[in-house]
Parts: C-alpha cells; sequence; structure tokens
C-alpha cells in the first residue's frame, strides 16, 4: 500500500503542531451514565474548547456515552477543528460514513479487532484521509497495528470489558510507553482515565506526544484554566 504525507491528515498534523496537544472530547454522558454537559450545549462546549486552544476535538458517538453520528454532524458543522468520531468501528462502511459526518480521525480499538480486520480499516483509512486512531491496552495489541508511522496509537488507561466504568490505570500508559514510541508513531497518546491537570503535566513529561481527556475537561468548568493548570504543574516539574 502507498502511504501518504502526514500533512495530507488534518488530525495528525493539527496534534502535532499544538503547544497544548490535549485532544478535548464532547461526550453527554459519563460511563456510570451521569449527564456531562451540565445544562450546556453542543456549541457552548465546542465554543469553550476553541477558546483554551483545543488542536481537536474527539466526538463520543458510541450509545454507551448517550453519543449518535447526529451529535458528530452538529459538531461538525460548529467548528473547522479535525474531528475525531469515537465509537466501536468494525466496518469498512463506517469509514464512509465518519468522513461524509465530518471527522477527520476515527478511533480502532484493537482489543476488539482481529488483526486481518484492524489490517483492513486501517489501509481504507488512509486511503479515505482518515487518521487512524488505534487504540491499544496491551503489548500484544500494539504488534497487530500496521503502518504505526501514518497512526495515532493510543494507550487506553481504562478498561472496555467494563465499559470503562473503572477508574484507569495509569501506570498501563507509563508501561507501555516506550514500546508504542518503538513503532514509529509520530504522536503516542494517553487517553482516558486522566483525573486533572497534575496527571495530564506527568504523562506530557513522560514523554507522550498528546493526550486525549473528556470527563475531566467537562467537569472542570473551564477548559482554559485546565489546559493553564497543566503548564503550571509542567513548569513544576520542570524545575524539581
Amino acid at each position: 500500500m502507498t502511504t501518504h504525507a502526514r500533512t495530507d491528515f488534518p488530525f495528525l498534523r493539527a496534534l502535532m503542531a499544538s503547544p497544548t496537544p490535549v485532544v478535548m472530547e464532547v461526550k453527554q454522558r459519563d460511563a456510570h451514565g451521569h449527564d456531562l454537559l451540565g445544562g450546556r450545549t453542543p456549541a457552548q462546549v465546542v465554543s469553550a474548547y476553541e477558546s483554551a486552544g483545543a488542536p481537536c476535538v474527539s466526538v463520543v458517538t458510541g450509545r454507551w456515552f448517550g453519543g449518535s453520528n447526529t451529535l458528530l454532524r452538529e459538531v461538525a458543522a460548529l467548528t473547522p477543528l479535525p474531528l475525531l468520531q469515537k465509537d466501536f468501528i468494525t466496518r469498512t462502511e463506517q469509514l464512509r460514513t465518519a468522513a461524509e459526518l465530518g471527522a477527520s480521525a476515527v478511533l480502532l480499538t484493537a482489543a476488539l479487532l482481529p488483526a486481518s480486520s484492524l489490517a483492513k480499516l486501517v489501509d481504507r483509512c488512509l486511503l479515505t484521509g482518515l487518521t487512524p486512531f488505534v487504540e491499544i491496552t496491551t503489548e500484544a495489541e500494539l504488534e497487530a497495528v500496521p503502518h504505526a508511522p501514518e497512526c495515532v496509537i493510543a494507550v487506553n488507561n481504562k478498561d472496555i470489558k467494563t465499559r470503562e466504568r473503572d477508574t484507569g490505570d495509569l501506570g498501563r500508559s507509563i508501561g507501555l510507553l516506550p514500546a508504542v514510541r518503538a513503532t514509529g508513531t509520530p504522536c503516542p497518546v494517553s487517553a482516558s482515565g486522566i483525573d486533572g491537570p497534575t496527571t495530564a503535566a506527568r504523562l506530557l513529561d513522560a514523554g507522550f506526544g498528546g493526550l486525549l481527556v473528556g470527563t475531566s475537561l467537562l467537569r472542570s468548568g473551564s477548559p482554559a484554566q485546565w489546559l493553564d493548570a497543566v503548564s503550571g504543574a509542567r513548569r513544576g516539574l520542570a524545575v524539581r
């Protein structure tokens, strides 16, 4: 398969170029069914993310979290920022739909996909101009990721077998980071369970190129202040 220049993929380009590489998430409910919007509209959430300097936005369309394709279409109409569709993608037809709805990247969950299916979906993403955002939890899953230099590879700190109702294991991200970086992915990401700015700062300081954060940001009240706190925590780590 012919690979593509990274500049062909706006999601990856924006994330790598950002001084605050946090993919900020639009999500209706948390894993326990609790409302996260607090009366805000998606437009208000997206506006706050733009003001904070978000390079990209993740839109959770999975029904577990109260999402839908309609939400992705709505967010795409609200912002020019590159969008990640976060759902369980298992068929190539879903990739075409994602692109039509305005996504620039799609979540591919390695734990749910046989290696052959993952390879087919990654290939089709790259041919479609979508960044494959491949989520892994083990080295065995990581070894099945094809074309890693063209993918965002994200370590999911939570367990999908429990519908991500656990608090998350940040040690998984730290432990897998060397292996993730060794694949040649241009942007290793830590995703889920990032409970606040201090945790975010530690992960970025450890060498992650990006983070995906939803619940913590949505509950913070101010994404801009949340990011300011990350910067402050990173400065604190640098002087130790």
